[in-house]
């Protein structure tokens, strides 16, 4: 099974990111984290996504606050695709993060998910690897059976305590 690699643009960022762990591990996914800024060490970085592909890796992705280019950095060197993962880090709230992540020029998609959307982005790079691993595919079904089933839990005990 191809492998997640998860870059991080600061090490400050963990606390957000180790949320995707959990996901990852859940389905049984192996994943490598780093640290490479886009900014600080953008030679680190564009090694990691030149050499993605031939170390094994399906999916990247990227986490970064503030002026968060590195989802850019990698997609720009690599056919691997990158999910964008925005993090909270500064006075804008994420926001600065969100429109660094999502605004790429034609030709370098970043696939984004939510400010500090670590679940996600772990779960949609399950989904993405699902297209080879009939294996991940079966667990996403099972999985959608069972939030199914919590929901439908959910309304039948608040529709019996409240509608009357």
């Amino acid at each position: 099974m191809k492998k997640v690699g998860i870059v991080m643009g600061s090490a400050s960022d963990l606390p957000v990111v180790e949320k995707a762990f959990s996901v990852l591990d859940e389905y049984g996914v192996p994943f490598e984290v780093h640290v490479y800024s886009a900014h600080r060490t953008p030679e680190e970085a564009i090694c990691f996504a030149k050499n993605a592909e031939e170390n094994g890796f399906g999916v990247l992705i990227s986490a970064a606050g503030k002026a968060a280019h590195l989802g850019g950095v990698l997609a720009a060197n690599t056919v691997l695709p990158v999910i964008g993962l925005p993090v909270k880090s500064s006075e804008l709230d994420g926001m600065d993060a969100l429109l660094s992540t999502v605004q790429m020029p034609p030709g370098v998609p970043v696939a984004t998910v939510a400010i500090n959307g670590a679940q996600n982005a772990a779960l949609l790079a399950v989904q993405i690897l699902s297209l080879s691993e009939q294996e991940l595919k079966e667990k996403l079904h099972a999985a959608k059976v069972r939030n199914r089933e919590k929901v439908l839990a959910a309304d039948k005990e608040v529709s019996a305590k409240y509608n009357k």
